[in-house]
């Protein structure tokens, strides 16, 4: 178990190392940058511009760029962002926690949906609770989060029920009252993207369910007289687990890196805003800070997820183990 987590581990390293350094190079090779971005907007002259790239660093080779923002970022260094003139570490750790806050909280209310629902559907297959569990999810899968999104912000702007965007309503608060207008704000993002999201583990994890109490180890504890219900949560869903973890690490990587479509239409100042400004202002620093970040944050659901396949079904360790060993 640990060597196999070790190497996912060492894996997740190469892969931020690599994602990162490639947004840090097409960024740099798209046309603009920066200095344009600010001081350009300004009808600024060519001698401006220039002082500008000058400054900035932007006028060196690109091999010599990437060099030295890599050796800064191997130190958790990963520069200064022009655009917001402040270290990229502390920006992008604060916007990743805001981000960390909505996908946690989202991921939460989808498992709380969608894995009782999955019970319904796989026990009593051909009840009417089961078949209006599965139309609800089929619809709830089909409504992509933008359209989502849109629709409960307008509901909210016509209501008054809940804040239709952002994270606060402004205003200088602190302590209880500054997390009671953060809990207010947090339900109209999180059902856009929590909806289709228990609609996803609903139906995986009852056709899941449905294969494993089908297994002939299942028929032989029920022949036995062990309780059904026993037999379902002791063993039948452990197994069924596999489908649910993998797709639950890949969404829940998903949702940390940026829900880059519910942040910008529900005003939420996460992660997936911060690397759209980023981009927009081909500020280098940050959206290479902003893309090591997020696939940090991916890998982290990722490694969650395998580790919590590899408890559900020791079996997973024990075929890498012998595939490695055939290929020595």
């Amino acid at each position: 178990m640990t060597r196999y987590l070790l190497r996912r581990l060492a894996g997740t390293c190469l892969l931020v190392l690599a994602v990162s350094s490639a947004a840090f190079v097409v960024t740099r090779l798209a046309p603009g940058d920066v200095a344009q971005a600010n001081v350009g907007l300004g009808g600024a002259s060519q001698e401006e511009l220039a002082r500008a790239r000058h400054e900035a660093g932007l006028d060196r080779p690109l091999v010599v760029q990437w060099a030295g923002w890599l050796s800064g970022a191997v130190r958790l260094d990963f520069g200064r962002s022009l655009l917001y003139r402040r270290p990229v570490a502390s920006l992008v750790g604060e916007r990743a926690a805001n981000t960390a806050l909505l996908a946690t909280v989202s991921l939460a209310l989808a498992l709380a949906l969608g894995l009782p629902a999955a019970f319904v559907t796989a026990t009593r297959p051909r009840s009417i609770a089961a078949r209006a569990v599965g139309v609800l999810s089929l619809v709830l899968i089909s409504v992509p989060p933008f359209v989502g999104s849109l629709v409960l912000v307008l509901v909210a702007s016509r209501t008054a029920w809940l804040p239709a965007g952002g994270m606060t309503s402004g205003g200088d608060l602190n302590g209880l009252p500054w997390l009671l207008d953060v809990l207010r704000h947090l339900p109209l993002p999180v059902l856009a993207l929590a909806l289709p999201l228990a609609g996803t583990f609903e139906r995986l994890q009852a056709q899941a369910l449905a294969s494993a109490l089908s297994e002939p180890w299942v028929s032989a504890a029920r022949a036995r007289g062990i309780p059904e219900s026993f037999v379902l949560r002791r063993h039948a869903w452990r197994l069924a687990l596999k489908p649910v973890a993998a797709i639950g690490g890949l969404a829940f990587g998903a949702l940390l890196s940026g829900s880059f479509v519910v942040e910008m239409v529900t005003a939420w100042p996460g992660l997936g805003r911060l690397t759209y400004d980023a981009l927009m202002h081909r500020d280098l620093t940050l959206v290479a800070g902003c893309a090591a970040a997020g696939t940090v944050l991916l890998a982290v659901g990722l490694f969650a997820a395998d580790a919590l396949i590899a408890w559900s079904d020791p079996r997973v360790v024990h075929d890498e183990e012998q595939a490695e060993g055939a290929a020595a």
